[in-house]
């Protein structure tokens, strides 16, 4: 399944006609290009909250704030077409461990939920009702240590895995199974610290994982995660409690 990047001037620049439903079990993945428009970068920054733009002020980099405030506008425009409500007057709050929801009192009880991956100028948003769910999307990149980072942060059956490859079939395994996790981590709300705590069984297929939790973990059981094919130099992943949702781009 491939995902393709809309243009964030696109989906902002639309209007909301109706509201989308989502079945249960059902997650929808939107794929964005976060590289806009002055004016386009103008509409997100006025739909962000008082804790987003302090944030985007807190990045030093123009291009890392830009970017912030398309894919936080853009995550915006995609939730309104959910709730029917325009993206600027859409509320959140975020967990102890930093997951962003819904703040359900202003929305009305919404079962909706989310999450958002950004990188390298490209967003990747999840949307779901009533299941919790992360998502992750990196860029390959060659420089990266895989071999010393597998060692420190990933399971030993994981990193025996990657140090068996050649140098370039380790850098991108390594950013699979760190997809992977990173997807499982998010959709339950817990930090990069628990890297090591789940183990990724890659399926033959190449697009499911399946996660095996030791015991003491601070993570839940019965996850799955689907590995989704972007382009060339991308990896991304989804990841949703039990075994039966689907997927609808």
């Amino acid at each position: 399944m491939l995902i393709s990047f809309q243009s964030i001037d696109h989906l902002t620049g639309i209007e909301r006609q109706g509201s989308i439903d989502i079945e249960p079990n059902t997650i929808h993945l939107w794929g964005i290009d976060i590289d806009g428009s002055p004016r386009c970068q103008e509409r997100c920054a006025q739909w962000l909250d008082e804790e987003e733009q302090r944030r985007a002020a807190r990045l030093v980099r123009e291009e890392d704030r830009r970017r912030y405030v398309f894919a936080h506008g853009g995550l915006r425009a995609v939730l309104s077409r959910y709730l029917g409500i325009s993206p600027g007057i859409i509320t959140m709050h975020r967990s102890e461990g930093g997951k962003p929801s819904l703040t359900k009192e202003r929305e009305g009880g919404s079962a909706i939920t989310f999450n958002m991956s950004h990188a390298y100028g490209r967003a990747l948003i999840a949307v779901s009702m009533g299941q919790e769910v992360g998502v992750d999307l990196e860029q390959i990149r060659s420089d990266v240590e895989a071999a010393k980072l597998s060692e420190r942060f990933f399971a030993p059956s994981e990193h025996a895995t990657i140090m068996q490859l050649s140098q370039t079939q380790r850098i991108a395994r390594f950013f699979r199974y760190w997809v992977a996790k990173e997807a499982v981590l998010k959709a339950q709300g817990i930090g990069l610290l628990a890297l090591n705590q789940c183990e990724i069984l890659l399926g033959a297929d190449g697009l499911s994982a399946e996660i095996l939790v030791p015991a003491g973990s601070p993570l839940q059981n019965n996850w799955k995660v689907r590995l989704l094919s972007c382009d060339e130099g991308w990896e991304a992943a989804v990841a949703a409690q039990g075994v039966d949702w689907k997927i609808v781009v």
